[in-house]
């Protein structure tokens, strides 16, 4: 068939035909509309600049004429132009209508749940209760990370400082780095022993966050995931033992020694063995990581009086070194993604709050900050965050919200976990399933999808599979 365009374009349409021609030109025309129709309803290229250039090129403004022959052509010519109109509406209509198709899961999805799927363009395929707020879990922390890295930049490393007073003490400033474990102060121990010999107390300085940093939704278990933040922590404020035949504590990590100051907590709490969070003030974080820091200079022999204690640093102290972490913050995002650490997440919110309102880090000011990152820069205004690792139910997006976060966050989506195709980050709470993420494997890029099971008895895994068989058909 001749291309609408070529027609259009032809000057042989633009003059007035005789009589004896006008009746078979009014046929062909005729024919046009209903080729023009088909073609403009299969053609996936179509764009509105191709319609308003063929608008623009038919000549279709007609002039008052009394000659029956133009008339006949006049007509033809609006008839065309009829059919462009009413093929893009009917476009239009195809398209909402295959963004609300039925898919074959969504019948399990309920009003308390959400899906969205959508092409690598983020057209909307598959949606149901696109626009509700639901509970996210631990899916929120990509915005987390995505606030961090945009405010931060992807090679942003976190510090920590050491100083000496004019008394000979030795001053450490922590500065929220949630990878401060015992390999690295091992290290730390290392380097320090070549500037000092001896020094008198050990003073923390753990000002850079708020004493007071409660997270909703952190009880006070000794699982991991309610362990607290703190400007100065070591290990995830965590640690890891068993037991041995005769009940004596036994560190599981070669690295970490068994210091009396985590025995004693062990045994008071009475812990059995594992990996437990066995304390839950910023404080107390910030004396086991002193004690290990402690133990591991003594280990190369340099000398203290061995006293613990707290206090900030002053103008008059002498910075002797800085210590900027190995691990820059994409990196630490990507650990924090595929371990869904919620004492990671939160330390990244608070830090982020210190740097955007200034310290002390409070938990209102790294909301704040995320939340007007949503609000200013991703144009989300239907969204609540009261914490960063997604651990409280007060958390509430859309899956419509979700997916401009994805979207914003797909440069940076090589940081989830994978299975197979599938970029993606889970989240879990009592009746509580999510997932959202990125389907690969397709040459114009990958396919968001969305879904918020906020109910007992859902089957994510059906759900997810669903997804990726409709978008392979």
């Amino acid at each position: 068939m001749t291309s609408v365009f070529a027609l259009s374009s032809n000057r042989d349409l633009c003059k007035t035909p005789p009589f004896s021609q006008s009746r078979r030109q009014a046929k062909i025309s005729i024919l046009e509309i209903l080729n023009i129709f088909l073609w403009l309803k299969f053609s996936p290229s179509l764009t509105l600049t191709k319609i308003e250039h063929f608008s623009k090129v038919s000549n279709l403004h007609p002039t008052p004429t009394t000659d029956p022959a133009a008339r006949i052509s006049r007509k033809a010519e609006w008839m065309i132009w009829l059919a462009t109109i009413l093929s893009g509406f009917f476009m239009l209509q195809s398209s909402i209508s295959y963004a609300g198709q039925d898919l074959p899961c969504l019948i399990n999805i309920t009003s308390k749940d959400a899906l969205l799927v959508a092409d690598p363009d983020g057209r909307i395929l598959y949606k149901k209760n696109e626009t509700k707020r639901r509970i996210p879990a631990s899916t929120i922390k990509v915005l987390t990370a995505l606030t961090a890295l945009s405010h931060f930049g992807p090679s942003y490393r976190f510090r920590t400082e050491f100083y000496t007073d004019t008394f000979q003490n030795l001053k450490v400033k922590g500065y929220g780095d949630p990878l401060l474990t015992s390999e690295i102060l091992q290290e730390l121990a290392d380097y320090l022993s070549t500037k000092i010999l001896r020094f008198q107390d050990l003073i923390l300085d753990n000002t850079y966050f708020s004493s007071h940093i409660r997270i909703p939704g952190c009880g006070n278990s000794t699982n991991p995931y309610d362990a607290p933040v703190g400007a100065l922590c070591a290990n995830f404020n965590t640690v890891v033992f068993r037991r041995d035949g005769k009940g004596r504590i036994i560190s599981l990590e070669r690295q970490t020694p068994m210091i009396p100051f985590a025995r004693d907590r062990i045994q008071s709490l009475g812990l059995k063995g594992g990996r437990n969070t066995f304390l839950h003030d910023p404080r107390d974080a910030a004396r086991y990581a002193g004690e290990l820091l402690l133990h591991f200079l003594r280990k190369r022999g340099v000398k203290s009086q061995g006293n613990i204690r707290f206090g900030p640093v002053g103008p008059g102290d002498t910075l002797i070194y800085t210590y900027e972490s190995i691990f820059t913050l994409e990196t630490v995002v990507q650990k924090m993604l595929k371990s869904s650490s919620n004492f990671m997440a939160n330390q990244i919110l608070i830090a982020l709050g210190a740097s955007v309102c200034g310290p002390p880090g409070t938990l209102a000011k790294g909301v704040r900050a995320v939340t007007d990152y949503a609000k200013n820069e991703l144009l989300l205004q239907n969204i609540k965050i009261v914490e960063g690792s997604g651990i409280s139910r007060q958390n509430r997006i859309s899956a419509i919200g979700m997916l401009t976060i994805l979207k914003r966050f797909k440069p940076y989506r090589h940081l989830l976990k994978r299975k197979d195709n599938v970029l993606y980050k889970t989240g879990s709470l009592k009746g509580i399933r999510t997932e959202v993420g990125y389907i690969g494997g397709y040459p114009q890029g990958p396919y968001y999808f969305v879904v918020f099971f906020n109910r007992r008895n859902s089957d994510m895994n059906a759900a997810i599979n669903c997804v990726k068989k409709a978008i392979a058909h």
